[in-house]
C-alpha cells in the first residue's frame, strides 16, 4: 500500500493505492493518527487506487471517524471501486461515511 498526501483548497487529500488489509492497515492507522491528534477539521481519502479492503481496514477508518467526532472533524471518501464500495454497503458503512464518485464531488461536499 502506498499513501501520498496533497492539499487542495486547504483540505488534505490522502491518495491510497494498493490493498488495505491486515498487513497494511497499521500503516494507514499510523498515518491517520496524527491527523486526529492535530484535530484536522476536514480530510479526504482518495480510494482511486484501492482494489481491496478488509475488516481491519474498515476498523482503521471507523477508529479515525470516531476520534474526530469529538471536535466535529469531517471525513469523506472518494473514487471507490465498485468492489470496495460494495464492502462498505454490505456492512452499511455508507450510512456513516460520506462516499463520493470522485475527488471534485468529495471536495465540494467538504466545503459545503
Amino acid at each position: 500500500m502506498q499513501i501520498t498526501e496533497r492539499t487542495e483548497e486547504n483540505i488534505p487529500i490522502i491518495s491510497i493505492s494498493g490493498d488495505i488489509d491486515l498487513e497494511s492497515s497499521p500503516k494507514l492507522r499510523a498515518f491517520l493518527k496524527p491527523k486526529s491528534s492535530q484535530k484536522t477539521p476536514k480530510l479526504l481519502l482518495d480510494f482511486g487506487g484501492v482494489n481491496y479492503i478488509d475488516s481491519s481496514g474498515l476498523a482503521t477508518l471507523i477508529e479515525y471517524f470516531q476520534a474526530v467526532q469529538s471536535f466535529g472533524g469531517k471525513l469523506t471518501l472518494a473514487s471507490l471501486s465498485p468492489r470496495v464500495k460494495n464492502v462498505f454497503e454490505i456492512v452499511r458503512l455508507e450510512q456513516i461515511f460520506s462516499l463520493h464518485p470522485d475527488v471534485p464531488s468529495a471536495l465540494a461536499a467538504l466545503k459545503a
